[in-house]
């Protein structure tokens, strides 16, 4: 999302170092990107493709479809199975892929019964257009009426070491084997609090490394997205998996609120 310009629309400033924080994550050894249609609109897809394609064996780009963008800056739904079609044949052809691997419902819409979103997506999974499907920005209910349709492979909420209102559903992916992405790891660049600067003084480490080792420690079902626009904090959260956290460290982490 954050190589887009601002407003999360339109190209970002910086064209060749967008390309580059993309080609450098994959040196490092990212191999699961998440994107969406409509991030731009379109314009991540489209740099991701310029980046990486023809991707590298076992690298994994996942997007998203569901809502529209009038505006840099707004957001609004559509989750109707009509949309969702073009919205997968549409990033199919900005990503240059003849299948998607993972394709989320960015989320549900008011206005379209979330069981014919879902009915969408399988029924393009049938045809081979998406391999896996995924949800994101859902409740607990709505993965539990959506495994009655089709199987489920992730589900993408925000969720930070500060902001677990969906603890329940993290927990409910760790007991069915599904992916568990967490949107905002960052607590959305709020600044860190005492204890969290204390954890990450006492580790040689920056305060989003200490938020990211977290997450990972946190569940085997997590798998974090932290965006960049810039190289350099790529490579800082490239390092992240290197902070072993204390079971003590980690329990008073976990109590920290927003």
């Amino acid at each position: 999302m954050r190589i887009t310009g601002d407003g999360i629309w339109g190209p970002p400033k910086n064209h060749a170092g967008a390309l580059a924080v993309l080609r450098r994550a994959v040196e490092l050894g990212v191999n699961f990107i998440d994107t969406a249609d409509s991030y731009g609109p379109n314009v991540s897809e489209e740099l991701i493709a310029e980046a990486l394609a023809p991707y590298p064996k076992g690298l994994v780009v996942t997007t998203k479809g569901g809502w529209t963008r009038p505006g840099p800056g707004y957001w609004s739904h559509d989750a109707s199975p009509e949309h969702l079609r073009k919205a997968v044949d549409g990033s199919l052809k900005r990503l240059r892929l003849e299948r998607i691997e993972l394709y989320q419902l960015h989320v549900p819409a008011p206005l379209t019964p979330f069981d014919k979103s879902v009915g969408a997506l399988k029924q393009l999974r049938d045809e081979g257009k998406i391999r896996l499907i995924g949800l994101s920005n859902v409740t607990k209910e709505h993965v539990e009426r959506a495994v009655d349709i089709v199987p489920i492979a992730s589900v993408q909420n925000r969720y930070s070491f500060a902001d677990r209102e969906w603890e329940n559903v993290l927990e409910y992916c760790e007991q069915h084997k599904i992916a568990f992405i967490p949107w905002a790891p960052l607590a959305q660049g709020k600044a860190p609090g005492a204890m969290l600067k204390k954890v990450a003084q006492k580790h040689n480490a920056t305060a989003n490394q200490v938020m990211i080792a977290w997450l990972l420690q946190r569940s085997p079902a997590m798998l974090p997205i932290p965006g960049t626009s810039s190289v350099a904090h790529l490579e800082e959260n490239m390092k992240s998996p290197n902070v072993t956290l204390t079971d003590d460290e980690m329990e008073q982490l976990g109590r920290v609120r927003e």
